[in-house]
This record gives structure tokens, C-alpha cells and sequence, in this order.
């Protein structure tokens, strides 16, 4: 099987939309790579995401915005001998995003997208208090560089 590139953007958009979580890459401050899995929304290239205001991830993303993101689905085994070890690979599909996070502060718009996030999972709206929604960080990152594989599909 040839891995093949992903270029349509609705294939790119059917990838995302397919993931339960997505894996966001940012370097601390000593350069060392963290990674960690997130939930997320989507809409037009750009990805939403919440998090405690506070905390190791928060310090990195605040320091360096820059990071890119993973998303991979679809995943089969394959082989074509049963009984050959090297005959074997993993069907998938997969698109990276780079970009910079910028965090949301505006209410309004928080409340916003933090509703969108929700119906992701849950497939409905919720109302937040204040504080609720205060004491939530929230951010985006605008796609600045997208590329897509897929192999065996």
C-alpha cells in the first residue's frame, strides 16, 4: 500500500471531525517537547480548546504560543500474509496543524465557543455561571500550515 497525501480541505475537515481528541505538541522553556491530548472544536481552520487557567501548560503556551497538532483516525491493521511478520502495516488517516494559540478572554465569546466544544461530545447546550466561565482558559489556534495522510484508504 502507498501512503498517499491528503490536499482536498474536506478531507482535511473529515479527519478532524472524526477524532475524539487531538494531541497538541508545544516546546518549554528549557526546549523540551511536552504533548498532551486535548478536547476540542472545530470551525473553518481554526481549533478551540479549554483548559485550567493554571498550570504547567498553560506557563509553555503563554511563553510560546507556537505548536502544532495531531489528529489520526481510522486505524486498521493489514497485512497481506497472515504468516509474514514484515507483510503487515496500519491503515490511517491523519492531518497536522501548526499555528499560535491565542487565548480568548472576552466572555461573550467564550461562553460562545465553549458551547461549541460541549455540543461536540455531548450534542447540546449548556448555560455557565460567571465564574464558571471566568475561571476556565480558553483558546484558539488559527491554521497556519495543514498537511494530511492517509495510507491503505
Amino acid at each position: 500500500m502507498k501512503s498517499n497525501i491528503i490536499t482536498q480541505k474536506s478531507e482535511i475537515e473529515e479527519v478532524i471531525n472524526q477524532c475524539e481528541a487531538c494531541y497538541m505538541s508545544m516546546v518549554d522553556e528549557k526546549g523540551m517537547p511536552y504533548n498532551l491530548p486535548f478536547n476540542f472544536a472545530y470551525e473553518d481552520n481554526v481549533l478551540y480548546f479549554h483548559s485550567a487557567p493554571v498550570g504547567k501548560k498553560m506557563e509553555i503556551l503563554k511563553a510560546n504560543p507556537n505548536v502544532c497538532i495531531v489528529f489520526s483516525t481510522a486505524h486498521q491493521l493489514h497485512h497481506h500474509d497472515v504468516e509474514v511478520a514484515c507483510s503487515y502495516s496500519m491503515k490511517f488517516k491523519s492531518v497536522i496543524v501548526y499555528g499560535k494559540v491565542e487565548f480568548i478572554e472576552d466572555i461573550p465569546e467564550k461562553t460562545i465557543w465553549m458551547n461549541k466544544i460541549m455540543q461536540k461530545y455531548t450534542q447540546r447546550d449548556f448555560k455557565y455561571s460567571l465564574p464558571a466561565i471566568t475561571n476556565v482558559a480558553l483558546f484558539k489556534v488559527v491554521f497556519e500550515k495543514v498537511s494530511g495522510k492517509k495510507r491503505g484508504y
